[in-house]
């Protein structure tokens, strides 16, 4: 069966950030595979591919250190290249892990005064998101953590992310701008073990903030699996708790290093239920692909793979829509009884007095029933195999 691929719109939010097509192909084992990328560049083939949005970190789009004249310069050329492209900015986040300062951290570094410098750094980089139109600024704590038992104590360090969050919350607050923040969890690597790991520990922390609803998550499919649990799962609670605020969409091959794949690539199946979970808990937000273009890639394979990203989400979105819409497994969802789970567990003015009272159920008659759940699956697998 031949599937037509959708065009990209601006309907469909897609987003990539500027260290994604812009990575250089330099690993722990390898130095860099393709030259520096000019952000104005970026932007243009970004633009050619459907994508409607960019993101960045400050030291993606401003070198590190540079002056106040060289940083304003930088900015206007920028602000051109979007009025020229069409392309909105729709997040922005600080890069708290490359330059040696944050080797051990940045907002819950042992050292107060790095924890000092960070915070101004993360400000100075909210100004220019909200100049540029961001409405969600990711905070991605990489460097937040340790590899020793002695080296840190956690709840002193989630002291201190919970004072980070609580200042930031009051500085964007007290600017007046209309900036939420999302939190991408992420279980280890360039750390030995990251805080916050996954979407429930970063869920749970968002409740002790002083500002929580201006808070939420950016779940990663590949950090995800690195933890070794269910991606679309971890969508669907975050969406479930209204704490889905943006998303970062790539490709991994279960727990090991951190592959960011393009999307699709990887683990095909749980791609799948991700666009399917995205669907039905009526994420609007951008659609943002976080990868790595492989680094035996030149120029050309940087853009091809990016395309990718684009096209196998609108592939697996359309095979998500056909899967819903047909008829055998919309009568596989009854069989099932999938729709009896939305059904609340005790009728309309039920309390515990009248559960205990009812009529006890037979549980060796109820343990004969079938799940069903076998048909249901096939179908899906048929669909996504593209034979249905």
């Amino acid at each position: 069966m031949t599937l037509q691929i959708p065009a990209p719109t601006p309907a469909d939010k897609f987003s990539f950030g500027l260290w994604t097509v812009g990575w250089q192909g330099r690993d722990p084992f390898g130095e860099a595979t393709r030259a520096e990328m000019d952000p104005v560049h970026a932007l243009t083939k970004l633009a050619e591919i459907g994508s409607y949005g960019v993101n960045f970190h400050d030291d993606d789009l401003i070198p590190f250190g540079s002056d106040d004249a060289t940083r304003a310069a930088i900015v206007e050329r920028f602000k051109k290249g979007l009025a020229e492209t069409g392309l909105v900015v729709t997040t922005a986040t600080t890069n708290l892990f490359t330059h040696p300062v944050f080797k051990s951290g940045a907002l819950t570094n042992n050292d107060r005064e790095i924890r000092r410098f960070a915070l101004r750094k993360v400000m100075r980089n909210i100004d220019l998101a909200a100049e540029l139109g961001a409405q969600v600024y990711v905070c991605w704590g990489g460097r937040e953590g340790a590899e020793y038992g002695a080296s840190q104590g956690i709840a002193e360090a989630l002291d201190r992310y919970q004072e980070a969050f609580n200042l930031l919350g009051e500085y964007v607050t007290a600017s007046g701008y209309d900036l939420r923040f999302a939190i991408e969890p992420k279980p280890n690597e360039p750390r030995g073990d990251i805080l916050l790991p996954t979407i429930g520990h970063a869920l749970a922390f968002i409740e002790t903030l002083d500002r929580p609803e201006l808070v939420g998550v950016n779940p990663e499919i590949g950090h995800e699996e690195m933890a070794g649990v269910n991606a679309a799962a971890g969508y669907a609670q975050a969406l479930w708790q209204g704490k889905l605020f943006h998303i970062d969409l790539n490709g991994q091959n279960g727990p090991r290093y951190d592959q960011d794949l393009r999307f699709g690539a990887g683990n095909v199946r749980g791609a799948f239920w991700v666009v399917d979970t995205l669907l039905a808990g009526g994420y609007d937000g951008p659609v943002h692909f976080d990868f790595k273009p492989a680094r035996t890639e030149g120029e050309d394979g940087v853009w091809a793979s990016a395309k990718a990203c684009i096209d196998n989400y609108l592939i697996l979105r359309e095979k998500a829509k056909s899967f819903r819409a047909d008829p055998e497994v919309q009568a596989a969802l009854e069989a099932a009884k999938v729709p009896e789970l939305a059904v609340p567990t005790l009728a309309e003015g039920e309390g515990w007095r009248e559960l205990l009272d009812a009529a006890p159920e037979d549980p060796e008659a109820l343990a004969q029933r079938g799940g069903a759940f076998e048909a249901l699956d096939q179908l899906a697998l048929e669909h996504l195999y593209g034979v249905r």
